[in-house]
This record gives structure tokens, sequence and C-alpha cells, in this order.
């Protein structure tokens, strides 16, 4: 293995993503990848601004991180790049080239499968000059303010995660499922508490989509989701992206949740490919940690 390159970093805000600076992806050598992954998996969020990465560049970032993961919905891909997924508002021959306001509220991706993804990559096209921000909330530090006692009575909980439900509630391209598309997306249960794999932190891994807790049944389960959702987004938790042409926003879906925010469509193109790592099942590991926390 090479080792890994120094890298010029600074934090998206505080013990939490990291700039990575003076880098151009087209041109880069096995140890500055071995260094960017290193970045990834120790701080939740990567940016990269000021790229210019074709579908087959943008793919070969990707990865290194991991495979490719698929797209629920298909008819957005990018022609001959089935991974690469077109977020758009931007209308060709009376059709929609992408998913437009695709990610509005605040979740994980695919979370709602036995593997959800590991990370999220975005590679800006076109950006609007105002609005359209990406937001990440830090689960790993909302989990470490609660104190300790209720930390431990979360501990152990498990959510019902539902694609059906994420997509005739959502307030955004909400839409009925045909019996294939429900066939192919069951009801999966994860922990409400996740231990990252890489570094052990614990992350309060709440997230819309999700239908209720199984060991609190009913109304008592979705209200302590909505009470937990809007905790772990007060603003103290979140790094707020503004968009330029040309950058590469990369996240950990095991630690974070996102959400989209509006721009003036009528006046704006938002354009940018999206891809997806494949990952693992959540666990919770009931043992204390030891690593670092992923500031440090």
């Amino acid at each position: 293995m090479h080792q890994a390159a120094q890298l010029d970093c600074r934090p998206l805000r505080e013990d939490f993503g990291v700039e990575i600076r003076g880098i151009n992806l087209n041109e880069i050598a096995p140890p500055e990848e071995q260094a960017i992954v290193e970045a990834f998996q120790a701080h939740g969020a990567l940016l990269l601004r000021g790229q210019a990465l074709a579908a087959e560049q943008f793919e070969r970032f990707v990865a290194l991180f991991g495979e490719a993961e698929d797209h629920t919905l298909k008819q957005y891909t990018l022609p001959g790049h089935p991974k690469i997924f077109m977020l758009s508002n931007r209308i060709e021959n009376g059709r929609p080239v992408g998913a437009h306001n695709d990610g509005i509220g605040w979740h994980t991706d695919h979370g709602f499968k036995a593997l959800p993804v590991m990370c999220t990559m975005l590679h800006a096209l076109q950006v609007p000059p105002e609005g359209s921000d990406t937001l990440l909330a830090d689960l790993c530090a909302a989990y470490e303010a609660l104190p300790a006692e209720r930390r431990a009575r979360l501990d152990g909980l498990h959510l019902l995660h539902s694609y059906e439900y994420l997509m005739t509630t959502r307030a955004h391209g909400r839409s009925a499922l045909t019996d294939e598309v429900r066939a192919e997306n069951p009801d999966v249960v994860h922990p409400l508490v996740r231990t990252h794999p890489a570094n052990g932190r614990r992350a309060l891994w709440v997230s819309g989509g999700t239908r209720g807790i199984v060991e609190m049944p009913g109304e008592e389960g979705m209200a302590l989701i909505e009470e937990l959702l809007g905790f772990v987004t007060e603003d103290r938790f979140v790094y707020r992206h503004k968009w330029q042409v040309g950058d590469v926003l990369v996240w950990d879906n095991r630690c974070t949740l996102h959400t989209g925010t509006l721009f003036d469509d009528t006046r704006y193109i938002r354009e940018m490919y999206r891809m997806w790592v494949k990952g693992d099942r959540p666990y919770f590991d009931p043992l204390p940690h030891q690593a670092a926390a992923c500031g440090a």
C-alpha cells in the first residue's frame, strides 16, 4: 500500500467535514487517493472545489471509495452511465433530464434498504446564484450532545424504514408505488443508534421516511422520531453548503442526515451528477469506543 499523502485541508465546520484544497481529481496519484479516502472515513464529509469531471472521471473517483450502487428511479440515470443519477430541472424535448427537488426533506440515502449506501457524491455542473443549498447534519455530534441517561434509553431501539412511507408522505415528488417497486423495496429495520465501522463513534441515526419505532409502536414512537429529527437538525449540528460550479461534495450516510433546499426554478437551472457507494448493514455496538473524534 502507498503511504498516504499530506493534504491541504480546512474544516467545513468545527469537528465536522473538511475541504481539501489544491487537488485536481483528474490528475491524482495513489498517495493522494488513499489520503482522500482516509479523510472521508475520519471527517464525515469532503469538499473539493473547482473540479471538471466528465462522467467517466467521476466514476473513477467514486470507485476509490467502493462499488457504485444502483438507483431506484432509473429513468433519470445518465445515458450510457447507469450508475450516475441526474439531478436537474432542465426539460429537453418535453421531458425532464433528471429528478427535480428529489432530496428535499431530512433523510439518509437508501435507508430503506437492508444495506444502505455508505456515501453520496454530488458534482455540480450548473448551479443557481441563490438557493439550492445542501445541508448536512452531524449525527455523531448530536448523539454525543445528549445526556448519558438519554443516550442509554435510545441505545438498542430500532426504526422501521419504509420506501413506501417516504414516497407517499414527502413534501416534494410524492408518488404512489407500483406493485413492482413496492416488492423491490420492502420495509426494513435498522438501529436508531448506529456505530460507525471505521471510527467507532455512535450516530443518532434517525431519519425521515421512517414509519415507526419497533419497541414503541404507534403515536409514541412517531412522536419520538419527530422530536429527535428536530434535535439532530438544530443549527449547532448542521453544515450548510453553498454550491459553486465544479464542486464535488461527498458525505458519509452512516453518520449524517442531509436535505436539499428550494430555489427559483422558473429562473435558474440546477444540474448535478449524483453517485452512491454500496454500504453494509447498520449495527449498534454496546461497547464504548476509544476512537478519536472525527475532527481531531
